[in-house]
């Protein structure tokens, strides 16, 4: 099933307080699948990096990339404390995206 383009950054963990990823993407969904079935090759594969833990919907992928930009450059404090802003028990955000699809 193809889901509809939406350009978003997310973040993504291997556990609570674990290692983070930052990543930018047009179509949320799929990418997810990707990562959490260890179909892209690098970093996130590497570290078993699978759990969504942070999502942010962007009005286009211009400015999704800069706010990834901008995500990657504030501290590992900040990230987490983003994160615990909107997920406090840093839950697999997965099922959320179901909402978006229509």
């Amino acid at each position: 099933m193809s889901h509809p383009k939406q350009p978003a950054i997310y973040i993504l963990a291997s556990k609570r307080n674990g290692t983070l990823y930052i990543g930018v993407t047009s179509q949320l969904p799929q990418r997810m699948y990707q990562h959490q079935m260890g179909l892209i090759e690098g970093f996130t594969k590497k570290y078993h990096i699978k759990t969504l833990v942070y999502f942010e919907l962007c009005d286009d992928m211009a400015s999704a990339i800069t706010r990834e930009k901008s995500l990657k450059g504030i501290t590992r404090a900040k990230k987490i404390s983003l994160i615990e802003s909107q997920n406090p028990e840093w839950h697999d955000l997965v099922e959320k995206l179901e909402l978006f699809v229509p």
